[in-house]
């Protein structure tokens, strides 16, 4: 199973494009296999991830996630291949439908068919990505084009998928899935069978499975539980992932977070890569100004 972190996601001072690259050269040098950065209301994820790809040597970069809404695929299917180009195959594209509030309240799109949109918006950005010419009529897009790029380069594509329409795309369309704030029961019993089933229908490889979680290596379980579900309000309010919340039988985020000391912690991510996780997204909740820094060494000394 892969190690990553996810990077860029706390607006402030630190999360400057200087200290989000040398994080990331920190991070290669510790032996991380994967960074990963949220496409919120910050930089740009694809863009940031580029910069860092060009900063660094092996380690990869990806989104997690970019929302498809706002951008055409076409014009996301160049973003990729020119980030992919950029990091000479090291670059990973999460995508996802974003949120209802964001989507419809924050931009004024209509999110009436989230599943159909994301169907569509596949059908033209798979073939593009993989250097194809589409020809597509659809209800929300009509796009007739093929891109052109010297030194193109692939990009697996994972789908946040939750509900069972978007597991079914994600395993007959794409290369995976990457979720957040979905805990081992719900990603056992109903994410990773899916996938899997969907894929297996549609004669594609094995899915691969990025679960985001929030972690911090501490002593004080109950404080830290606490702590985060006030930082990470919003993730029990969201209904998707309010309901995978409730499949999970958790009352907030602080009860699918791993916390705990280095056993229990082992314990844990030994679990998710028992159960078929590909990739671990590690969101390394600041519960204190050392957290970051001895749940990260943590981290790197144990599983990279």
């Amino acid at each position: 199973m892969r190690i990553g972190l996810m990077l860029g996601t706390n607006p402030g001072p630190d999360s400057t494009i200087a200290n989000i690259i040398a994080l990331a050269q920190r991070a290669e040098s510790q032996g991380f296999h994967n960074l990963w950065m949220a496409n919120v209301f910050g930089h740009d994820a694809i863009t940031t991830m580029s910069l860092v790809a060009l900063s660094t040597k092996t380690i990869g970069v990806g989104t997690a996630v970019t929302p498809s809404y706002p951008r055409h695929p076409s014009a996301l299917a160049q973003q990729v291949i020119t980030a992919a180009s950029a990091s000479k195959g090291r670059f990973s594209l999460g995508l996802g439908l974003s949120h209802k509030m964001v989507i419809e309240d924050m931009l004024g799109l209509d999110y009436s068919k989230p599943a159909s949109h994301m169907r569509e918006y596949l059908q033209v950005l798979m073939p593009l990505l993989r250097g194809k010419s589409v020809a597509h009529r659809g209800e929300q897009y009509q796009v007739s084009l093929q891109l052109e790029v010297a030194d193109h380069q692939t990009a697996p594509v994972l789908l946040a998928a939750l509900g069972p329409k978007m597991l079914k795309l994600a395993g007959s369309l794409t290369d995976g899935t990457t979720t957040w704030m979905t805990g081992p029961k719900t990603l056992a019993s109903h994410i990773i069978p899916s996938i899997q089933a969907a894929a297996s229908e549609a004669n594609r490889p094995a899915p691969r499975i990025v679960a985001g979680l929030p972690i911090a290596l501490t002593d004080n379980i109950d404080q830290a539980r606490e702590t985060i579900n006030k930082g990470m309000e919003i993730y029990g309010i969201l209904p998707s992932y309010r309901s995978m919340l409730d499949r999970e039988g958790a009352a907030g985020p602080g009860d699918v977070a791993l916390l705990g000391n280095e056993k229990a912690l082992s314990a844990r991510i030994e679990q998710l890569r028992d159960m078929g996780v590909t990739d671990f997204n590690a969101f390394i909740f600041p519960l204190d100004s050392e957290c970051f820094e001895r749940t990260a060494s943590f981290l790197a000394k144990q599983f990279c």
